[in-house]
């Protein structure tokens, strides 16, 4: 049997300096998004800009810089809503557009919650200006040229300090990049300055798929996207790193989430499995530790898909005692089965075959006709067995 493989393009973005919108358009233009295309697409905007890009050094090493120049007086203030008409006429590949209405949206939505206001009443200040609109646009753009199916990043680290914006000093993360951020994984390392901004961070948190550890991947090409100030603390880069994902059967990406715990019951434990298990979760195992102060303790680990990690983490918390969860992302490796029937003197009996030709009795239908029957399981499962080692005429 030939299996057909699949391949799915991923970028990683490691903002170990945050993330900006020109950041991340220098990063994947120095990963090999053709800056020409980029920016003749971006001069078919009616923004009254002009784009460069320029090769520079940030902490000792060469990156991309991504620049907007506007020669007239700043932009007039836009709405969500004339921002989607100009995009919804611009000549876009379909999917970057769809992107980059998303990104606007879910920006417009974190400025409404902020100021108290009808998104459509949001007036987009520097968002609704030349630099943001071609931020946004030129970083969808940039995806699809370089064909990724799927963006994943890092933790973020958004800086500290206080921040000077139209509304006076303000706490970094500013408020609407802290609420575009609600919920995904966060820190403040480096220069007492905004390391993430609202349009990075909208950016991040519409595309990617997981915030974390690298995913399994083989890498083909990297990028740096310089920031605007050279730190001495750390390069003041944001690094994207392109590669290729097999999604072939036997190659998937899964989420882990582990704790460790002393003070909830074997009730409690047991029942805390069943509803991981019904909520979706691939796996759930208890193990035994010995824990601080000589107590005896479980380790309960739980595989699942990365889309369903957070709701699972819920359940974590709500059905057990335990305030803390490590999560991680490993490569799950699975043989390809086929699923075949055999009769038994018992009834039929479904089960699955991997490629070396071993064959697994499936459980449920053993336990039902050893229940329905009478037969001890044992027997069962053995009649199961013998029936798929018999000749077949």
């Amino acid at each position: 049997m030939h299996t057909i493989e699949f391949v799915t393009r991923i970028a990683h973005f490691d903002a170990f300096s945050g993330i900006s919108g020109d950041m991340t358009v220098g990063a994947l233009i120095d990963a090999g998004a053709p800056a020409t295309a980029l920016i003749d697409a971006l001069n078919a905007l009616p923004t009254e800009a002009r784009y460069t890009v320029e090769r520079t050094m940030r902490g000792g090493i060469t990156a991309s810089k991504f620049r907007v120049h506007v020669d007239s007086a700043p932009a007039r203030h836009r709405h969500l809503g004339h921002i989607l008409e100009m995009l919804d006429h611009a000549a876009l590949p379909q999917r970057a557009k769809t992107n980059a209405a998303a990104v606007f949206q879910k920006l417009g939505e974190a400025e409404a919650a902020i100021h108290g206001v009808n998104i459509a009443d949001v007036h987009f200040h520097e968002v609704g200006a030349a630099d943001s609109i071609a931020d946004i646009v030129g970083a969808c753009l940039a995806l699809d040229l370089l064909n990724i199916d799927e963006v994943h990043c890092s933790a973020i680290n958004v800086g500290s300090g206080t921040v000077k914006t139209e509304h006076g000093l303000l706490p970094v993360p500013a408020p609407a990049t802290a609420r575009l951020l609600e919920g995904k994984p966060i820190y403040a390392r480096g220069p007492e300055m905004e390391l993430t901004t609202p349009t990075g961070a909208a950016i991040a948190t519409t595309l990617a798929r997981t915030f974390g550890p690298l995913p399994a991947m083989r890498i083909s090409a990297i990028g740096y996207g310089a920031g605007d100030r050279d730190f001495k603390q750390h390069a003041n880069v944001l690094r994207v790193l392109i590669g290729e994902r097999s999604t072939a059967p036997e190659s998937t990406l899964v989420s882990i989430l582990e704790a460790n715990i002393d003070d909830s019951t074997p009730q409690v434990l047991g029942y805390a499995l069943e509803k991981l298990m019904s909520a979706g979760a691939l796996d759930v195992t208890l193990s035994p530790l010995q824990m601080k102060k000589n107590r005896p303790g479980s380790l309960l680990r739980v595989i699942a898909k990365p889309e369903d990690q957070e709701r699972l983490a819920q359940i974590l918390f709500a059905e057990t005692s335990t305030l803390g969860l490590r999560i991680y992302t490993a490569e799950r490796r699975i043989q390809e089965r086929t699923v075949v029937t055999v009769d038994t003197p018992h009834g039929p009996i479904r089960g699955k075959v991997a490629p070396n030709g071993t064959f697994a009795p499936e459980y449920d239908d053993c336990r039902a006709i050893a229940e329905k029957t009478g037969t001890p399981l044992q027997q069962v499962i053995a009649a199961a067995n013998t029936a798929h080692l018999a000749p077949k005429t």
